[in-house]
């Protein structure tokens, strides 16, 4: 039974002793109901006692979270303000994406992405004509097998240069019916059958070989590129065209060149050119010589410009100087350096004007047509010696009726206009090479810009070349003899084919360099000679 009772302050108290419950306690409800009045008596008045305190409290921490808001808004705005100002618009696009892909991400990462497949055929829709881009993608792909990461590998080994005119690329495709091209070597493949991943601007495509029949003669008849169908703009406009320009300058480092000369009929025959000649063994100045390769290599990426100022796409080049000075060798080191086939044209064989049209147009992109000694072609020779030899043979002239003698049915407007006239634009990435010994001789027309861009005089040898023949014969960059014979060279002209005639005299670097000492000191005191002769 529990008591109740009232204390001095009016407040129900209640009594902590428990009793046993009896039959009378039992039938006191209102013993009961009085407890319960107390009790509810009691928490109201604590309540309200108790309620201003925790309303207080509230309200100020209303406050706090209101100023706590109201202070990192305030720098949120200042931190976008600094971005807008200080950071590059693409941090900024890449912080929203990273953020929208924090957002967004989990539930993009629970749906599958959508794959798209591009199936590359070996042969064209009518089933008989190649399809060069099957070649092209197993070339390149063939550059990107990884032996440590596939179980199965094609290793095959190229064919040399010179075995056939046929050039399959820089890398073969390994299918049972063809070997690499290019230079001799060992290449590997995919199998046919084999997947393998590629990896491009960070987007991972998926190439597989497919078959269309078994046995042990199967070959490749398609590739399939596989990738998430979001990068398929990527694909055709970046992917793809890296492709092809990939394996075409692969080919054209690794093509075996070939040399062509016009036979008395009017067309090319072509041989083997296996030139040693390069721009690291040119004996020649190293600035002239950097500028000509950055010549050569701003006119190979200039495709598009060309198109657009509406020119043709060559690069006319004049080589002169003294016989002797590597005219020929630099020719031979363009050819090397760009893997262009040589066309050597002696103007004395073509008959006519349409007959050197028929040669001109014949010749293939990425060509290069040499003229040597041009200035010994009559059609060059500048208008006032032509009006002075003319005025000199007036007596000695055949009849009108007489046939044009060999070579001078030619003329220098039918020369030109293949180098910059209506017939230039017959080919593209062509290099023209003039080579003369005298250019003062040669006709203004012939010289101007648009005709002839860059003009390469080939002087005597001077220090700079004498140190890479130096080089060349004997792998040294330093000898006793070097400062003497570098005060030789300043005083005398001396050709570089002459320095390098006096290098081959011995393989002791002691003996030769001796004998091109004394060789330069000849022509030294012959120069003082002549001197005092004419004084």
């Amino acid at each position: 039974m529990v008591g109740v009772g009232e204390g001095d302050d009016g407040i129900a108290v209640h009594s902590r002793t428990v009793l046993r419950p009896t039959c009378a306690s039992l039938s006191s409800g209102r013993s009961v109901c009085a407890s319960r009045s107390c009790v509810g008596k009691m928490d109201l008045s604590t309540v309200v006692a108790s309620s201003p305190s925790y309303g207080s409290k509230a309200v100020d921490a209303y406050k706090k979270a209101a100023a706590t808001a109201a202070t990192v808004t305030a720098y949120a705005v200042l931190a976008r303000g600094v971005a807008r100002e200080l950071l590059p618009d693409e941090l900024r696009d890449a912080a929203r994406w990273a953020a929208s892909f924090l957002l967004r991400g989990g539930a993009r990462m629970r749906v599958p992405r959508r794959r798209r497949t591009f199936v590359i055929r070996r042969y064209d829709g009518d089933g008989y004509g190649d399809n060069s881009l099957f070649e092209d993608a197993c070339t390149y792909l063939a550059t990107r097998v990884d032996p440590h990461a596939m179980s199965r590998v094609c290793l095959s080994r190229r064919r040399s240069r010179d075995d056939d005119d046929v050039d399959y690329g820089a890398f073969g495709y390994c299918d049972g019916d063809k070997e690499g091209g290019g230079g001799g070597g060992h290449v590997m493949s995919m199998e046919v059958g084999a997947s393998m991943d590629d990896l491009f601007e960070g987007v991972e495509f998926t190439w597989t070989s497919m078959t269309n029949c078994d046995g042990h003669d199967r070959q490749a008849a398609s590739l399939e590129l596989s990738f998430d169908a979001e990068h398929t703009d990527m694909v055709l406009r970046r992917y793809v065209p890296f492709i092809t320009a990939s394996v075409e300058d692969a080919r054209r480092r690794d093509r075996a060149l070939k040399i062509f000369s016009c036979d008395n009929g009017g067309s090319w025959r072509g041989s083997s050119y296996h030139h040693p000649a390069t721009f690291d063994t040119l004996a020649m100045d190293p600035e002239l010589k950097g500028s000509i390769v950055a010549d050569l290599d701003r006119f190979l990426k200039r495709k598009e410009y060309y198109r657009r100022i509406g020119k043709a796409w060559k690069r006319g080049y004049l080589l002169y100087g003294p016989p002797g000075t590597g005219k020929s060798s630099l020719v031979a080191a363009i050819a090397n350096y760009l893997r262009f086939n040589l066309y050597d044209l002696d103007l004395s064989k073509a008959e006519s004007n349409s007959t050197l049209q028929c040669l001109l147009t014949s010749m293939p992109d990425k060509s290069i047509l040499v003229i040597e000694d041009i200035d010994c072609c009559f059609s060059a020779i500048t208008r006032g010696d032509r009006e002075k030899n003319a005025e000199q043979n007036a007596d000695e002239r055949p009849p009108p009726d007489a046939p044009p003698p060999k070579g001078q049915g030619i003329t220098l407007s039918g020369l030109l206009n293949f180098v910059d006239g209506l017939w230039s634009t017959s080919g593209e990435q062509r290099i023209i090479i003039f080579t003369t010994n005298y250019k003062d001789r040669l006709d203004a027309a012939l010289l101007r810009p648009g005709r002839m861009d860059m003009h390469v005089y080939m002087g005597y040898c001077c220090w700079e070349a004498f140190k890479t023949l130096a080089r060349n014969y004997f792998l040294t960059d330093d000898h006793p003899l070097f400062p003497e014979i570098r005060e030789l060279l300043s005083e005398v002209d001396v050709t570089p084919a002459t320095v390098s005639e006096m290098l081959l005299r011995s393989e002791d670097v002691d003996v030769a360099l001796q004998g091109l000492m004394e060789c330069l000191q000849e022509k030294k005191q012959g120069k003082e000679i002549g001197k005092g002769g004419k004084a």
